[in-house]
């Protein structure tokens, strides 16, 4: 999937069901709602990894590991030789992961026709944490209506948007960068504390950020290490 194609699907098939579900479903029409939906979903697609903020480094890489591979056999239909080729692995390294982390194929595979899994997951985390600047303009009873119907818009974009084929060291970059760089947001870009809260070395976190090329806050200042 291309940037380009991403943006053209969002800015015109998206932004038009948003529209229109906003005025049959929602009984209003906020084009700013709908601009900052559709600037969130470009933003945080085509890749985003939801991990527990609290989770350690290894755990956190444990997790992205499990619901990627879940991820990539659903969008595979369950077929690991069209999975490894995609993904830039062999078909036994697939195995072995699966194995490791403890993933049931038989359960992957059933899941395929009850769920869109990951990108509608997505999608729906990306509307909600929009919708969230709104709550102070819209009255509850209306709020209430609106998020009542995001499960069932985030699976009709989910239709539209194209799938998105990351390699698996793609990935594994992407995850790396959104995980470390929430973390080190959190504590104000300080390193020492940062990698005691993750359990890793400094030394570990300082080269991760120097190959991510991360950004590090300080205060109001911000800087790319």
């Amino acid at each position: 999937m291309s940037r380009n194609n991403l943006e053209e699907t969002i800015k015109g098939k998206v932004a038009l069901l948003l529209e229109e579900t906003m005025e049959k479903s929602w009984g209003i029409y906020v084009p700013q709602v709908q601009s900052d939906i559709t600037d969130k979903l470009q933003a945080n697609l085509p890749a985003k990894f939801y991990v527990p903020a609290a989770s350690s480094f290894q755990e956190a890489k444990k997790i992205f590991k499990s619901e990627f591979l879940k991820n990539q056999l659903h969008l595979h239909g369950g077929n690991i030789s069209q999975l490894a080729k995609f993904a830039g692995l062999d078909r036994r390294s697939i195995h072995r992961a699966i194995k490791k982390l403890g993933i049931e194929i038989g359960n992957v595979r059933r899941e395929l026709d009850l769920t869109n899994s990951h990108q509608e997951k997505m999608i729906d985390q990306t509307i909600r944490f929009a919708l969230e600047g709104y709550r102070d303009i819209f009255q509850p009873q209306k709020m209430e209506k609106i998020y009542q119907e995001v499960p069932a818009l985030s699976k009709n974009l989910a239709k539209l948007l194209p799938h998105n084929h990351l390699t698996w060291k793609q990935a594994e970059r992407e995850f790396e960068k959104q995980f470390l760089s929430q973390a080190l947001a959190e504590h104000k870009g300080k390193v020492a504390e940062t990698a005691r809260r993750l359990k890793i070395q400094a030394e570990t976190l300082h080269r991760k950020i120097a190959k991510l090329r991360l950004k590090k806050e300080s205060g109001d200042n911000q800087k790319t290490i």
